[in-house]
C-alpha cells in the first residue's frame, strides 16, 4: 500500500492503472475511521480493482472553527486499518495542498436548491465546501466509482447532483448506514461521547424507527409527528435540532405523488451533534373511482 501526499505521484499511478486497463474504485473520508468506512471499502473493491482512500479534515465544510479543531485526527491508526483492508493507494493531502491560495480566493462548486434547504439553512457553505472538495478529489483521482453512505443522506443527494449536473464520469454507489449492535449509527464524533452519553444516543435511531412505523401505520399528521419525536429525544436527554420529513427522492415536502419519505434528524448530546436518516415506504394513495 502507498501513503501519498501530492498531487503529481497519485496522477502518475492512476495513469499507469489506467494503461493497464484496471478500473479504480474512490471513497473520500476525513479519517477517524471505524467500521462504516470500511463498509465503504469493501464495498468500493467489489466494484473495482483498485481502491483509492482519501483522508482530509476538509476546513471548507466546517462552519465553525471549535469543530474543526476537535474533528478527531488518528492517521497512523487509520492508515494502519486500510492496509488490513489491502488498499492499494491512501491519498493524505494537506489543507495547504488543497487550498493554496486560501478559500476565500478559491473556486468553488455550488450545487443548486439542494444546498441550502434543511442542514444546509441551518449551516450555510456547508455542501459548497463539501461539493468543492469532492469535485477537486474526483478530478484528482479520476475513479470510475465512488463510494458514499446513507447515513449522510442529505450529503449523498448533492453529490450526486453534483455529478449528473456536471457530467461527470463517475458512478455514485451509495452505501447502508451501518449501526451498532443498540442502533446507533456509527460515526467518528461518537468517539467523543461520555459513557453515559453514549448509552443514551440510541434513543436517535429508536426515535426515528418509531416514527417510521407511525407512518407505516397511515399517520399522515407530519408535524405533529415531529413534535412526539422531539418530546421523546427530550425525555432521553437528547437536545433535538431538526427533524424532518421529507420526499426520499427530492428532499422537497411530501406530496399525493411521492411514494418514498425519509426522515431526517439531527440532536446534540452533551458537546456532540448526532445526525440519522430513516427511509419509509409509503402507501399509495387509495383511488376514489369505483367501477361502474
Amino acid at each position: 500500500m502507498q501513503v501519498i501526499a501530492d498531487i503529481a505521484p497519485l496522477r502518475d499511478q492512476i495513469l499507469q492503472w489506467r494503461r493497464d486497463g484496471q478500473r479504480i474504485a474512490f471513497v473520500p473520508t476525513m479519517g477517524h475511521l471505524h467500521d462504516g468506512h470500511l463498509t465503504l471499502v469493501r464495498r468500493a473493491r467489489e466494484n473495482a480493482d483498485i481502491v483509492v482512500v482519501s483522508i482530509f479534515v476538509n476546513p471548507m465544510q466546517f462552519d465553525k472553527a471549535d469543530d474543526l479543531a476537535a474533528y478527531p485526527r488518528t492517521l497512523d491508526e487509520d492508515v494502519a486499518k486500510l492496509n488490513s483492508e489491502g488498499v492499494e493507494v491512501v491519498f493524505t493531502p494537506s489543507p495547504e495542498m488543497m487550498y493554496p491560495n486560501g478559500m476565500e480566493q478559491h473556486s468553488f462548486v455550488d450545487v443548486p436548491g439542494l444546498s441550502s434547504i434543511l442542514e444546509g439553512s441551518s449551516r450555510p457553505g456547508h455542501f459548497k465546501g463539501v461539493a468543492t472538495v469532492v469535485s477537486k478529489l474526483f478530478n484528482m483521482v479520476q475513479p470510475d466509482v465512488a463510494c458514499f453512505g446513507e447515513k449522510d443522506y442529505q450529503q449523498l443527494a448533492v453529490i450526486n447532483k453534483m455529478v449528473n449536473d456536471l457530467c461527470m464520469p463517475v458512478e455514485i454507489v451509495p452505501v447502508p448506514t451501518v449501526r451498532e449492535m443498540d442502533g446507533l449509527a456509527m460515526s467518528s464524533r461518537n468517539t467523543r461521547l461520555t459513557v453515559d452519553e453514549r448509552q443514551r444516543a440510541p434513543v436517535l435511531a429508536k426515535t426515528l424507527r418509531w416514527m417510521s412505523s407511525q407512518m407505516r401505520g397511515g399517520r399522515t399528521d407530519y408535524s405533529e409527528l415531529i413534535l412526539d419525536g422531539n418530546d421523546q429525544l427530550r425525555a432521553a436527554g437528547l437536545e433535538p435540532d431538526d427533524i424532518f420529513i421529507r420526499d426520499a427522492h427530492t428532499l422537497l415536502p411530501i406530496v399525493e405523488q411521492s411514494s418514498k419519505a425519509v426522515i431526517l434528524a439531527s440532536c446534540m448530546l452533551g458537546q456532540v451533534r448526532l445526525i440519522d436518516n430513516l427511509s419509509v415506504d409509503l402507501a399509495p394513495p387509495i383511488s376514489d373511482d369505483s367501477e361502474e
